[in-house]
């Protein structure tokens, strides 16, 4: 089944604001809510909405969803993470309630949704790259600061590794109020205060991590960066985010940054080189060393070259990171003039000059050649 642009979903431009998303996606979200809608499609409407607004509601996603659109985006994100850091809050707006545990359970199940809110958050690490390095993929060595599990007491925050279930909750970890609005009866799911969410209660504390648990510490890794990247791409590392109690570790994102290179532009997947020649190169052609992003190549440079000329190298661009189909290079041609010109030099300038206004046959090749020798 081909997705709808989520844009069209939510029935405004790409150039639309968070504030025009925002007000779009409330007055859908008030339509199709299946608790109020008598559509019989309701349920995947509100589905459909949601995950439109969890993606163009977040700049990071919006931005990648804008550059790949959703063949790129489904390979990046699960439901889980397209769901993470939706803004929940705005359910109080449309129907007074939270209710964010009724949209959990309509996405992942009961179970589901307690254990995504169960786990620890996300971490993001900036990296930069050459973009050689970009281009032929690199692994590289990091470092990073993560709540990470106690290992005195093995992340259960007890020192003699018991604990009880929470009479508040029940150990469900959560308090969950039902409240009835103009709209229906309306379910509302907070944190246990008592125990903070983890659902029992430790009476000895362990000492290193006063019974959180968790304690911060410095991970080092070796990340693979596949070849094909530019700036913005993100690489998701699945449990190196931060740990939480009786909890599943966040992710980390690993987001790239291309340096601009001294030689090359890029453009998407093709890469532009200005390459300078004199004035004799460009009439009389020549063969010269282009470099390339791994290698160097002959270049033919035919006779009557204009400054500007592009010439296409195939293929010896920057792989797709998509298709693994390669760009191409494209050569730009740069006449360059001599900014000191010598008295024989000008006398040969001069020669052409006549030449030009009266055409005379002569011998061409061979005034051609005098001026190569005093360019080259």
């Amino acid at each position: 089944m081909v997705k709808r642009d989520y844009y069209e979903i939510l029935g405004i431009s790409k150039t639309a604001s968070q504030e025009e998303i925002k007000s779009a996606y409330k007055k859908l979200a008030k339509k199709y809510h299946p608790d109020v809608s008598k559509d019989i499609d309701a349920t995947e409407k509100f589905k459909e909405i949601s995950e439109a607004y969890a993606v163009l509601s977040d700049s990071t996603k919006k931005s990648q969803y804008d550059q790949f659109g959703h063949d790129a985006f489904d390979q990046r994100y699960s439901q889980e993470d397209i769901f993470r850091g939706f803004d929940f809050d705005i359910f109080s707006d449309i129907f007074g309630s939270n209710n964010f545990e009724s949209v959990f359970d309509m996405f992942f199940g009961r179970e589901g949704s307690r254990s995504y809110r169960n786990r620890g958050s996300d971490l993001r690490y900036d990296i930069e790259i050459t973009l050689k390095e970009a281009a032929s993929g690199i692994k590289k060595s990091i470092a990073f600061f993560k709540e990470g599990k106690c290992e005195d007491c093995n992340g259960t925050g007890s020192s003699d590794g018991k604990s009880e279930k929470c009479q508040k909750c029940s150990g469900k970890g959560s308090i969950t109020h039902t409240t009835r609005t103009p709209f229906g009866y309306f379910q509302q799911a907070t944190l246990c205060n008592s125990c903070h969410g983890t659902g029992d209660q430790i009476k000895n504390k362990c000492k290193k991590c006063n019974g959180s648990g968790i304690t911060k510490k410095e991970r080092h890794l070796t990340v693979t960066i596949p070849s094909g990247v530019d700036t913005g791409h993100q690489l998701k590392l699945h449990g190196e985010g931060s740990h939480i109690k009786n909890g599943e570790a966040g992710d980390l994102y690993l987001v790239i940054h291309v340096l601009e290179d001294p030689l090359f532009e890029r453009r998407g997947n093709d890469i532009y080189y200005r390459l300078p020649i004199s004035f004799s190169q460009a009439a009389l052609g020549d063969k010269v060393k282009v470099p390339s992003l791994d290698k160097e190549i002959i270049l033919t440079i035919p006779s009557s070259t204009q400054s500007g000329t592009l010439f296409r190298l195939k293929q010896r661009g920057v792989k797709d990171i998509m298709t693994n189909r390669f760009g191409d290079q494209y050569v730009e041609v740069i006449v360059v003039t001599p900014t000191k010109i010598s008295k024989e030099l000008k006398d040969l300038l001069q020669q052409i000059s006549e030449i030009s206004k009266v055409e005379p046959k002569i011998d061409s090749k061979s005034l051609f050649g005098k001026i190569k020798d005093v360019f080259l």
